[in-house]
């Protein structure tokens, strides 16, 4: 299959433009998505494409109708995606950032997430809501939060985080085509990343985590970001001679516990890093999953890395501190390893 060198940003626009030209049923709804609701003299190629531009230019091909500038009301726009998925579309909703879960709760926790099992399967909300996690860009703590816990805690919802390009396109995809709610969290630090990318449409199944690189002493986990931390701590620790298995989860719920579990297994000991508080976090659940089901496979007790459990901090310095780094999977392997 041919590649090509895309962003990640670039890699999300691509998924959409050609999910859009497959199906007439997909829409696109979300803030300045087609240049500004109270903008209407911008021409289509002014059109901004949300506030990080990631869909810009599907104004251009797929007109106002299907790509729809919304209220700034999150409660009101993602209800409507909840209504159109009810009646046969397929929407896109974009939440600007996760941290602004809260003015839409009620349609993803007691709506979108519920139909099809209070229907008996006989209806669905085949709707994809799209939104942004992480830290790293200085946006202090009620814009930079890792909040997929809060999504992964509720039935019916699935939850799908990317780490390179050609994942987020495969995955996009899928979600699009899935028929169920699907929570689609893009890393804010990941938008301008570049990697190789399939050309033309392809899927990645959601709920099957990737063997991003082999090794037998140790298993590193991570997802979105924390994936690639994962991959550049393997390296440093391969001059150590500590041969890393990276994990990346790609999926939040469903979360593939069986590659996790066989990974373990093989190397007999496991860090487990992750972007979201630790109380009642990811990084929490796999350990416990692995101490449950995994126990007679462990060396040593799971290092975790994670921030601490507090808001995100704006001043910068204190910020590099939080988050999760190569710097500090490394010495949590090395602690794990012994060495």
């Amino acid at each position: 299959m041919k590649t090509k060198t895309v962003t990640f940003a670039e890699a999300i626009n691509e998924a959409i433009r050609l999910e859009m030209r497959r199906n007439s049923r997909v829409i696109l709804m979300g803030e300045d998505v087609a240049g500004g609701a109270t903008l209407e003299h911008l021409e289509d190629d002014e059109a901004w494409g949300g506030v990080f531009g990631v869909t810009k230019g599907l104004v251009q091909e797929f007109g106002r109708e299907r790509i729809r500038d919304t209220p700034i009301s999150e409660s009101a726009y993602i209800g409507a995606a909840v209504g159109a998925a009810a009646t046969g579309m397929v929407p896109i909703a974009e939440l600007m950032f996760c941290s602004f879960i809260g003015s839409c709760m009620d349609s993803l926790l007691n709506q979108s997430s519920k139909i099809r099992y209070m229907f008996g399967g006989k209806a669905s909300i085949p709707m994809v809501v799209r939104t942004i996690i992480g830290g790293g860009f200085r946006a202090a703590a009620q814009h930079a939060q890792t909040l997929y816990p809060i999504f992964a805690h509720i039935p019916g919802l699935k939850v799908v985080a990317a780490s390179n390009p050609a994942d987020a396109k495969g995955l996009l995809t899928a979600a699009l085509r899935d028929g169920n709610p699907v929570i689609f969290c893009e890393h804010i630090a990941l938008y301008q990343v570049k990697g190789e990318m399939p050309e033309g449409e392809y899927v990645v199944p959601i709920g099957k985590a990737a063997i991003t690189r082999e090794g037998k002493d140790i298993t590193l986990v991570g997802v979105s970001m924390t994936a690639r931390h994962a991959l550049a701590a393997a390296e440093e620790l391969a001059k150590d001679g500590i041969d890393a298995e990276v994990v990346d989860l790609r999926t939040v719920s469903p979360l593939d516990e069986t590659t996790i579990l066989n990974s373990v297994a093989k190397t007999g000991r496991l860090v487990v890093a992750d972007e979201s508080n630790p109380m009642c976090g990811l990084a929490t659940y796999i350990a416990g999953i692995v101490a449950s089901k995994g126990f007679s496979s462990l060396h040593a007790p799971v290092g975790l890395v994670t921030p601490p459990h507090s808001p995100v901090p704006f001043s910068p310095v204190l910020e590099d501190a939080y988050l999760p780094s190569p710097e500090k999977i490394v010495a949590a392997a090395r602690a794990v390893s012994g060495k």
